[in-house]
């Protein structure tokens, strides 16, 4: 790059921090400000409210002054947040303006254009942007076109410009560090340097080096179903937090960031995304895990953990047990059971009141089914409850005149008096007014309960009604389509109740659980939420999707994961494309490919992906490094030496390191041997911790998502990966590396690692 460039740019970027700077100073004041302007009405607030409350008059002219003040409250708060989000939008701008140039020529217009795309827009009159932001439409030129004709879509439509230079910056404290000219979406130089950094605790933003593939799936606004199927380490999940920060932008004043839930792999995962959107200037969505999003819903029950499900049994009547529970048959099979219920079956549980029933089983029974055919099952409850609290305030009058209620009042002290009374006049006729009215007080009190339970449908008896539906499973399901005799599944459904008693339940069996009960009550699923964006797509089930899309109706989907990458490999995800399809209209469904793997260095892709059966798909990006190595010793005790070989040699080149286990267990034996070594390691066993520094020993159901700079594989041995189905998970563990992949065994090297060819690892 010549010098004349080089000035040119840096005097540029000199002239736009120095107005950043000074826009700084106005926003400082800004918001100073208006935190005084709004502590100060607050301080007056009642010096300058007129009080009267004499007449109706003064009264109202006394809500109305207090109304303009609140009025003037809320506009000074608004005034400070609006400063306060300039500011920091400032701030960011100040220390890297921008990451990007494009010059470009429009139809029509005298002369060409030259625009600096940088994380916020920045203007120094209203008409003049010195940079846009990179969610714009015409920031799009910059990541989807080469130099030439390109086309961009904006709201009003398809716009076409001729690109004539396309330019990439690297700018550090203010200085121009390098320039790029490229007629490609980014340069390989620009992107290697990106992907040359060392992994962290928590995930960056990287907008300046979004690739064409991932920008469709960032400003895709049609698609009710977006399907982003993509190789380990391809970019999907910034792209979908940056498709996030893209809707919110898009959308401004229509979508907020509380009508966005995204579904991550495990809490871990949740933690370490966190700062990306906030980068970025927007709020974060909703975010939980699918246990979070049932456990909620029942929080008196023992949900299966992710560990649970992860280690749990692998017996063949099992994995037939869990195919059905997980497919659409069950999710239809639960839908259908649901419409027999408008007709009999319902199951319900006595109302108590002081010890006896207000109203029993058979009644409620009577009560649910004496309405038409035309009540379907959430207005035949309304209607029940409805019918059930007319009783209750029938019963209020009859209760006052009882012996019970009569003693009650006898017995009331001063304070039971006081708190009855509240703030209503003493005054009474006689006595016997009176005690009516503190006597009305008590039942009405007393009755409470019932009332409370009537309304939060606590007559309804749910886990008599799911076992009824477990045991009427054989009647809506062919069974020997999955493989299972009515044998079988009688002794599963005893293991349930069994586990009901408990008060424990699976994950797959949680999902029918509430599905059921939400049918009953005539749940219409939360309707404000608009977008729901589901990471790790492959280890959820057809029934999890499909009570997903039941919860939330109005909603679009952003769906991404990688099939290859399956850790519950007890589980089937070949059909759950093919049942996908049918949940959502075929046109407006949009599956993108990403099959080109960025994280890490070629000789680690090259590796990983011959694990795989089909992994010749996935196409590594060319950032060289050094082989793989696996080492494999006759002792464990020689393997726990190795690792901390392997750690001295990682922190003497700065490589933060991150030991795999297949499970808990195995990532305790490698901990305890460590420190029994002298070294200091992290060891996550659950979901709720977060990632620390220094060396961390992660379970590999919990590895999802996360990316480290260098990956020791705890125990490949053939003895812990030799079953087929976890061909998977050894892929997915191993694709966690970005810089380093160095795998540990004992005896003999795990039978998944044969297919790799012997020129693309080094053997010890």
């Amino acid at each position: 790059m010549t010098d004349s460039i080089q000035k040119y740019e840096q005097a540029h970027l000199d002239e736009v921090i120095a107005k950043i700077q000074q826009a700084i100073q106005k926003a400082t004041k800004d918001v100073t400000t208006a935190e005084t302007d709004s502590k100060a009405i607050d301080k007056n607030f009642s010096n300058e409210v007129r009080m009267n409350t004499s007449t109706y008059s003064g009264m109202m002219d006394t809500a109305i002054s207090v109304r303009q003040q609140q009025q003037l409250l809320s506009e000074r708060q608004n005034s400070w947040r609006h400063a306060s989000q300039q500011l920091d939008v400032l701030k960011r701008l100040e220390k890297r303006p921008y990451f990007a140039r494009i010059d470009f020529h429009e139809e029509g217009e005298k002369s060409d254009e030259t625009i600096y795309i940088g994380l916020g827009s920045f203007s120094d009159t209203p008409e003049h942007f010195l940079i846009y932001d990179w969610r714009a439409p015409i920031s799009s030129v910059y990541y989807d076109g080469k130099l030439g004709n390109v086309s961009y879509e904006t709201p009003d439509g398809t716009q076409e410009v001729n690109v004539k230079l396309k330019r990439q910056f690297t700018l550090e404290n203010g200085k121009v560090v390098t320039i790029f000219d490229t007629d490609e979406t980014i340069g390989d130089q620009m992107l290697l340097n990106a992907l040359g950094n060392s992994s962290d605790t928590k995930m960056k933003s990287i907008v300046s080096t979004i690739q064409k593939e991932q920008n469709q799936i960032i400003r895709d606004t049609h698609s009710d179903l977006l399907f982003v199927q993509g190789a380990a380490g391809s970019g999907k999940t910034a792209a979908i937090l940056q498709r996030v920060a893209y809707l919110l932008y898009r959308y401004r004043g229509n979508l907020n960031a509380s009508q966005v839930i995204m579904f991550s792999p495990n809490q871990i995962f949740n933690d370490y995304v966190d700062q990306v959107l906030p980068e970025l200037g927007e709020h974060n969505m909703v975010q939980m895990t699918y246990y979070q999003f049932t456990k909620r819903r029942i929080p008196n029950m023992e949900v299966e953990t992710l560990q649970q499900r992860f280690e749990g049994r692998t017996d063949p009547v099992s994995k037939k047990i869990r195919r059905l529970e997980n497919s659409l048959v069950y999710f239809n099979a639960v839908t259908k059971y649901g419409k027999h219920l408008e007709t009999a079956d319902m199951k319900f549980r006595n109302l108590m009141f002081r010890e006896k029933p207000f109203a029993d089983q058979d009644k409620l029974h009577d009560i649910y089914y004496s309405f038409n055919e035309n009540y379907h099952l959430g207005n035949r409850l309304d209607a029940t409850k409805e019918t059930l609290l007319k009783s209750l305030n029938h019963r209020i009058g009859g209760e006052v005149r009882s012996k019970w209620a009569e003693q009650a009042v006898q017995s009331l002290n001063h304070e039971d008096l006081e708190k009855l009374y509240g703030g209503e006049p003493r005054e009474f006729d006689d006595s016997d007014k009176e005690f009516k009215f503190l006597a009305r007080k008590l039942v009405i009190q007393a009755l409470q309960p019932v009332r409370n339970a009537i309304v939060h449908n606590r007559f309804l008896n749910i886990n008599a009604q799911y076992v009824l539906f477990l045991r009427s499973v054989p009647h809506l399901v062919r069974l020997d389509k999955f493989g299972l005799t009515a044998s079988d599944w009688r002794t599963y459904v005893d293991e349930t109740i069994e586990g009901l008693k408990k008060h424990a339940i699976s994950l797959n069996n949680t999902s029918a659980y509430l599905y059921l009960y939400d049918l009953i009550v005539g749940k219409k699923g939360e309707r404000d939420m608009r977008y729901v964006f589901i990471d790790e797509i492959q280890d959820y089930t057809a029934f999890q999707l499909a009570y997903l899309k039941f919860n939330y109706p109005r909603a679009k989907f952003t769906l991404l994961g990688d099939l290859n990458q399956s850790i519950y490999s007890n589980e089937n995800t070949t059909t759950l494309l093919a049942e996908l399809s049918t949940m959502f209209d075929k046109d407006k469904t949009r599956v993108i490919q990403l099959e080109k793997s960025y994280r890490s260095t070629q000789q680690i892709t090259d590796f990983t992906k011959e694990i795989l059966t089909n992994g010749e798909a996935i196409e590594a990006f060319q950032r060289e490094g050094e082989l793989p190595v696996v080492s494999v010793k006759s002792k464990a005790r020689d393997a726990i030496n190795r690792v901390q070989h392997q750690l001295r040699q990682n922190e003497k080149d700065g490589e933060s390191t991150a030991i795999i286990g297949k499970s808990v267990a195995a990532c305790e034996e490698i901990t305890n041997g460590l420190r029994e070594a002298g070294e200091k390691v992290t060891l996550i066993r659950t979901e709720n911790q977060r990632l620390a520094e220094g060396i961390v020993v992660v379970p590999s159901f919990l590895a999802k998502g996360l990316e480290f700079d260098a990956v020791i594989v705890w125990d490949a041995s053939d003895a812990t990966y030799h079953d087929e189905d976890e061909r998977q998970l050894l892929y997915t563990i191993c694709s966690r590396a970005m810089h380093r992949l160095t795998i540990v065994a004992t005896e003999k090297m795990s039978r998944l690692l044969d297919r790799v060819g012997a020129k693309l690892y080094i053997l010890e």
